[in-house]
């Protein structure tokens, strides 16, 4: 039977295939401007015939109609990744939140601690070979299908094609529904000039030849420009946003000096907007792979002069990362921050960095604290941590003691809190008197 026969057999709408989920069962969402929306607005409509039906995913940039109250009962969501759709949810009881670093989503599928019953996917058409491109997010998904009892393909036309460990084969979908709509799409953050002084800093550690990751958000939007007068850098990260498009163009990014795959742009998904996607088409620049290979702590130290751009919520004096939740209060998700901070730490000439504004709620609070909030949860411990960068400069922490670490953080703090640091280490026997005017005279 020739692909083009299955294929046309496996087509229906969309609301015949999700009578295939079904009371008790854990359906995977493909995340980010990925997301299946026509197959997620015909899962709700399944509401009033279920019961218990777990949802999973990352953080997804459509529809997430399935955690308001009125579907307590029939789905309940289970975040690994949480995104502002879901967050009330989580926080109110009535989602969830399962903590685990990007790399190892994965083997949750593989191994069976989290089996899945339905997949739900989008795809671009297939090609002369009967092979689908899960385009602008491969992510999580491929292995998702890979393991799912049943795999549900919205099949669209704007779906960018994309290159490497990116395909399914017509015979590994059971069914299709075809849906021509744009991709969801996440807007460029708007960048301030806090956001532009932090970036000048990390840009400073930044050297020719290096490697980058990046996430998304004001500070690594505001880090790119910068690096307009480098050369030879190259990319290995989980994400891209618009903002490597100039880079690329300027011939700033060109992997030239990789040590691992040069000359690719080694990531997992693109956030971002209708110009990245019709970038990321049919571009063989892009090599895109599953989270367990792009955040894979060993290859990603297999590039030499890696460079970690990461963010945080707080960090205290002894060096601890709060990057997903505001005390009790679920934020984010652990991501592949961890992934890509080992990784750099164990790159030949790699710098791990965490940037942060040094405070938070319009300068209110210090987001370098004496101790974190109570029940935050620590992403990146102490050991681990390298670099920390705020708008007031750098400090290196790696191998420093805890006293040394403290000195080096308040520097870095804004101005109208070092007094209550210093003091609340004085308390703690961390800094005494004399050291604390010491590093004034320095300052």
């Amino acid at each position: 039977m020739s692909w083009e026969i299955d294929y046309s057999s496996k087509l229906c709408t969309a609301e015949d295939a999700l009578r295939s989920v079904r009371s008790g069962m854990r359906v995977y969402i493909q995340p980010g401007c990925a997301e299946p929306e026509t197959l997620v607005e015909a899962l709700l409509q399944r509401a009033p015939f279920v019961s218990d039906v777990e949802v999973v995913h990352l953080l997804t940039l459509g529809c997430a109609d399935y955690v308001k109250p009125e579907m307590t009962g029939h789905f309940r969501h289970n975040a690994f990744f949480i995104g502002g759709n879901v967050r009330e949810a989580v926080n109110d009881g009535r989602a969830d939140y399962t903590p685990v670093y990007l790399s190892e989503i994965e083997d949750l599928f593989e191994t069976g601690a989290m089996p899945l019953d339905v997949a739900l996917i989008q795809v671009s058409p297939p090609d002369p070979h009967g092979f689908c491109s899960l385009g602008v997010g491969v992510d999580t998904t491929l292995t998702a299908a890979k393991c799912t009892r049943t795999v549900i393909a919205q099949v669209n036309d704007q779906m960018p094609r994309t290159y490497g460990d990116s395909f399914l084969h017509v015979r590994q979908i059971h069914t299709f529904v075809d849906s021509s709509r744009p991709l969801c799409e996440l807007p460029e953050d708007r960048i301030t000039d806090l956001h532009v002084d932090i970036a000048r800093n990390v840009a400073g550690l930044i050297d020719d030849g290096a490697v980058l990751q990046t996430g998304i958000g004001g500070i690594p939007s505001a880090v790119l420009p910068f690096l307009m007068d480098r050369k030879d850098l190259g990319v290995h990260t989980e994400l891209v946003s618009d903002d490597v498009i100039p880079l690329i163009e300027a011939g700033v990014i060109n992997g030239a000096r990789k040590s691992y795959k040069p000359r690719k742009i080694i990531l997992g998904f693109v956030l971002g907007t209708k110009k990245l996607f019709s970038y990321v088409d049919n571009n063989p620049a892009f090599e895109f792979h599953p989270s367990s290979y792009t955040n894979d702590p060993l290859l990603i130290a297999r590039n030499d002069n890696m460079v970690a751009i990461n963010s945080a919520l707080q960090i205290d004096l002894t060096g601890q990362v709060c990057s997903d939740s505001l005390g009790t209060y679920f934020y984010s998700g652990i991501g592949g921050q961890v992934d890509f901070l080992r990784g750099a730490s164990h790159s030949k000439g790699g710098k791990p960095i965490i940037a942060l504004p040094s405070t938070a709620k319009n300068g209110a609070v210090s987001r370098i604290v004496a101790t974190l909030t109570p029940g935050s949860g620590v992403v990146t411990s102490r050991g681990l941590i390298q670099y920390v960068v705020t708008e007031f400069g750098v400090a290196y922490l790696h191998g420093k003691s805890i006293r040394e670490r403290a000195k080096a953080l308040i520097e870095i703090a804004h101005p109208k809190f070092r007094d209550e640091l210093y003091a609340c280490c004085e308390r703690t026997k961390w800094l005494q008197h004399t050291q604390r005017e010491s590093a004034a005279a320095v300052r």
